[in-house]
């Protein structure tokens, strides 16, 4: 695939922009309704896109890595689908033609994602996904 290509499978939902929190004993992942500061919540993208992973070295270059060790990606993203050998949603903007379906199908983080700097723990945060 062209970098083109790959960046186009991204759905532009924000859920691996959300904070997550690790349970040190069982490995579980929390999600919480924390979000990078960088990500604009209109859109759900990035705002700094090209430089995310210096400015915040915890955040993942999803291209750099194999997908079936990313467990804790949300059972909509379109990597984790493709790597589990699933089809794109009909709400997937490369199946609907349109970036308003991810927002239209409640997919998308902006609706309820707070900023990271407006957050003092994110255990109050947690969120659970009704995928």
């Amino acid at each position: 695939m062209t970098t083109e290509e790959w960046e186009s499978l991204c759905d532009s939902c924000g859920k691996c922009c959300l904070n997550k929190l690790e349970d040190e004993d069982s490995g579980e992942i929390f999600f919480t309704s924390a979000v990078c500061d960088l990500i604009d919540l209109g859109t759900c993208r990035c705002t700094r896109y090209s430089e995310r992973t210096s400015l915040v070295p915890e955040c993942i270059d999803l291209k750099q890595h194999d997908f079936s060790e990313y467990t804790w990606l949300p059972a909509t993203c379109a990597y984790r689908l493709l790597t589990d050998g699933k089809k794109l949603p009909n709400w997937h903007p490369l199946i609907s033609g349109t970036q308003d379906s991810v927002q239209d199908a409640g997919v998308s983080i902006s609706s309820f994602a707070m900023k990271e700097s407006q957050i003092d723990d994110l255990e109050d945060h947690i969120i659970e996904w009704l995928d």
